[in-house]
C-alpha cells in the first residue's frame, strides 16, 4: 500500500475504512439525506494536466451562455451520419458484435450508439435510450455504455451523474455527486432500452457509494455487475462486484472488494504524477474500466483502467482461483500505456480476436484504436495496431 507516500490526515482518517468507506445513509428511496456542499481541494494551476474540465466559480459562469453553447454544439454532434472509423472520437469504446444482424454495435461515454457492418464506415450516433421519469433523465449522457445479451433481452449498462444529488462532502477534497450503473433492457438490440429493475431508484450499488464503469459478468450460473468504486471518494480506489438476481431486477448481495488500486505496481498517485481532475488536486490512485476475460486455458484475468507515467494506462490482472472471488494479482508492467486505456475485447464476424481501446495523442481528442491480441496462452498478449482502411 503506498498512504505512508503522503502524510495527511485526511489519508490516514480514510485508509483506515474498508472498500465500501462512504459514511452510512438512508436506502430506502426518497428518504436520503441532503449533503450541502463544502470546502473542495485545491484548483489546479493554470496549464497543469487535468481530466475533465477546468473547475471554474459559479460567480465566473455565464450559465444562460453556457448552455446554450452545449446544446448548440450537442445537437451538431448528434446529427446522423456516415463516418470512417479513423474519425470517430469518444472515450471507453465498447463493441457488442451482433451474430444475428452481423452488425457491430459501438457504444462508449456520451451514451450513444454508432453501427458498421464492415468496421470501417459507421453510421450514427442514436441515442437508442429512454429515460422519461427517472432521475438519469437529469443527470443526462451516460458514461461508459455497454451493451450485453443474456436470455432473450439485451442490457444495456450505462453510467448516469448527478451532480445536484450529493452523497457525501469529503471536506477539503471533494463534493460527491450520485454516481451509479444502472442497467436498461430492451428486446430489440438498437433499443429502446429502458428501466425495469427492482432496485431502490434504480440503483444498482449502495446509494452511499460512488460507483462507475459497471460490467456484467457471468460465472456458474450466477451474474455479477463488476464496477468502480470512486477513488474521489475513497482516495485508493477499489474494484468490487454485486450478485444479481437471475432475471437482473436486483441486487441480492453486498459489494465484494476485489482489489484496490495501489496494489498495482503501474499506478501512481495522481498529485504525484502531476495530475488534476476537475480541475482540483486530489490525491489518490484510480480504478477505472473494469473488462472480464477468459484466455483459451480458462485463465481468468480483468483488463482495467488508471494513471501512472505515462498518463493514462492499461492494467491487467488474473483470478490465481479461477473464479471472481479471487485473489486478484496485478501485472507488473501496464497492458499498454501511451496515454490509452479502458479497453474490451471482442470477436470479429471472423472468428478473431480484437481488443478496441480510447488513445490520446498530445492534446487531441480520445480517439478509438484497434488492436491484435493473443489469448491463446494463460496471459492475454498485445499485438499490433490495426490501420483501418
Amino acid at each position: 500500500m503506498k498512504f505512508t507516500k503522503i502524510a495527511l490526515p485526511l489519508f490516514a482518517a480514510l485508509a483506515l475504512v474498508g472498500c465500501t468507506s462512504a459514511p452510512q445513509a438512508a436506502e430506502e428511496a426518497n428518504a436520503y439525506p441532503v449533503i450541502e456542499p463544502g470546502e473542495q481541494a485545491p484548483l489546479a494551476d493554470v496549464g497543469q494536466k487535468n481530466f475533465g474540465g477546468m473547475h471554474t466559480p459559479a460567480a465566473d459562469v455565464d450559465t444562460a451562455a453556457r448552455n446554450a453553447a452545449m446544446r448548440a454544439r450537442m445537437a451538431e454532434m448528434n446529427k446522423i451520419r456516415t463516418v470512417h472509423f479513423n474519425d470517430l472520437s469518444m472515450s471507453d469504446p465498447y463493441i457488442y458484435a451482433d451474430p444475428e444482424t452481423k452488425t457491430y454495435y459501438l457504444t462508449s461515454s456520451g451514451g450513444r450508439m454508432w453501427k458498421s457492418q464492415d468496421f470501417v464506415m459507421w453510421e450514427g450516433p442514436y441515442n437508442i435510450v429512454n429515460l422519461e421519469g427517472t432521475w438519469m433523465e437529469r443527470a443526462g449522457f451516460a458514461a461508459a455504455a455497454e451493451i450485453h445479451k443474456i436470455g432473450d433481452y439485451y442490457y444495456y449498462a450505462g453510467t448516469w451523474s448527478d451532480h445536484s444529488d450529493l452523497i457525501q462532502q469529503v471536506p477539503r477534497r471533494y463534493n460527491v455527486p450520485h454516481n451509479q450503473t444502472v442497467l436498461l433492457r430492451s428486446e430489440n438490440v438498437e433499443g429502446p432500452y429502458e428501466v425495469y429493475d427492482e432496485n431502490p431508484n434504480h440503483d444498482f450499488q449502495p446509494r452511499k457509494d460512488d460507483c462507475i464503469d459497471g460490467t456484467l459478468y457471468q460465472e456458474d450460473g450466477k451474474i455479477y455487475m463488476v464496477y468502480v468504486h470512486e477513488w474521489t471518494q475513497l482516495i485508493d480506489g477499489t474494484m468490487e462486484y454485486v450478485e444479481l438476481s437471475s432475471d437482473l431486477k436486483k441486487t441480492i448481495s453486498k459489494p465484494v472488494c476485489m482489489f484496490r488500486a495501489s496494489e498495482n505496481p503501474s499506478c501512481g498517485e495522481m498529485n504525484g504524477l502531476g495530475e488534476a481532475t476537475f480541475g482540483l488536486k486530489m490525491p489518490g490512485w484510480v480504478t477505472d474500466g473494469p473488462e472480464m476475460f477468459r484466455t483459451q486455458t480458462g485463465k481468468l484475468g480483468m483488463l482495467w483502467a488508471t494513471w501512472g507515467k505515462e498518463r493514462y494506462l492499461q492494467a491487467i490482472c488474473y483470478s490465481e482461483s479461477g473464479t471472481i472471488a479471487g485473489p486478484w494479482v496485478q501485472e507488473p508492467e501496464p497492458f499498454l500505456a501511451n496515454n490509452s486505456g479502458h479497453g474490451m475485447l471482442f470477436k470479429t464476424f471472423e472468428g478473431e480476436l480484437r481488443y478496441i481501446v480510447h488513445h490520446v495523442e498530445g492534446n487531441g481528442p480520445r480517439k478509438p484504436q484497434l488492436w491484435t491480441v493473443d489469448d491463446s496462452g494463460d496471459k492475454l498478449v498485445l499485438g499490433h495496431i490495426i490501420d483501418v482502411k
